[in-house]
């Protein structure tokens, strides 16, 4: 079966692209990521630019509006955040915003959502930063209203942080069993097990393919303890090549990508990276994703000629 192939936009900085034109740019690199045969176009769920991609005080846009705009702006690629931050937004509240998404797109919405971790924005918004314990927690609470509000009528739950009482979710999200949700995160004693619990997609960095096996064996492990299918789970991964017209070009971009973003990328042509996602494929990844900091928009070309070569 061909992967899926996302494109994510992670950076809004865009030299000569005032604040004015800034939207209508990065629905302009969504609809020519769309002509180039990918899936998929997610944003972050951040409110100030992250190390490793900007300096803080960087252009940031707000997701879920963003994502409104490029669904009306396009018409086959899946939408969604990589990923929604749990202390962001109740998580009622989430699952209507999504349903809206899915509504305005067709039914091309998916819910990405972690555990969050970017504390200066917590406090610059005042959001609570309870330590990793409760935000696992609350995770795995957020993941079920959210599945419930998709899928059930009048849905209520108590939970030790989130509540619902018979809540109404009209209108109801556009395919059958709601937006398909995404875990993003390879956390071994929390993260895995909410993906067996809650996932239909799980999305891991690019740390090689044996410490990927490893992290699979892990979730297969929490799956048969719940009677679950592990098959039932695409496993996606950030793309682990930077693709490149020359090889040797691409050996001074990757030098210039910070230590803690490059982790096991390779920079490869188009023939190469597909040789090298092919290996993934092989092991069971079902999706990759590149970020426009490494496929800038004039690189949409090479992406499309790699995704042409699943056909």
């Amino acid at each position: 079966m061909r992967p899926l192939f996302g494109y994510h936009l992670p950076n809004y900085t865009f030299p000569g692209v005032p604040p004015e034109g800034l939207f209508e740019h990065v629905a302009g690199l969504a609809q020519r990521a769309e002509e180039a045969g990918f899936d998929l176009v997610t944003v972050m769920d951040h409110f100030y630019q992250i190390g490793g991609v900007g300096p803080e005080d960087a252009p940031m846009l707000e997701a879920y509006s963003t994502l409104a705009g490029i669904a009306a702006r396009t018409s086959r690629v899946w939408v969604g955040a990589l990923v929604t931050g749990v202390t962001y937004r109740n998580p009622a509240l989430l699952a209507k915003t999504v349903t809206t998404l899915d509504v305005i797109s067709g039914g091309r919405a998916i819910l990405g959502l972690g555990a969050a971790w970017n504390e200066s924005e917590h406090r610059g918004y005042g959001f609570d930063f309870p330590r990793v314990g409760e935000r696992m927690d609350r995770l795995d609470e957020a993941l079920t209203i959210c599945r419930r509000m998709f899928t059930e009528d009048r849905p209520t739950f108590e939970g030790r942080f989130y509540r619902i009482d018979r809540a109404l979710n009209q209108p109801r999200p556009v395919r059958v069993g709601g937006p398909p949700i995404l875990v993003g995160g390879g956390g071994e004693q929390r993260t895995l097990r909410l993906v067996a619990r809650h996932a239909d997609y799980a999305h891991w960095f690019p740390l090689g393919i044996e410490v990927l096996r490893h992290k699979t064996e892990v979730l297969e492990r929490y799956c048969e303890e719940i009677g679950r299918d592990p098959a039932t789970i695409t496993r996606t991964m950030a793309a682990p090549v930077l693709l490149v017209s020359d090889e040797r070009e691409g050996e001074a971009r990757l030098a210039r990508i910070p230590p803690e973003r490059r982790g096991s990328l390779v920079a490869a042509t188009p023939a190469r990276a597909a040789e090298i996602i092919a290996e993934y494929v092989e092991a069971g990844f079902g999706g990759f994703t590149f970020g426009n900091t490494m496929l800038p928009g004039e690189s949409l070309d090479l992406a499309a000629e790699l995704i042409r070569s699943f056909a």
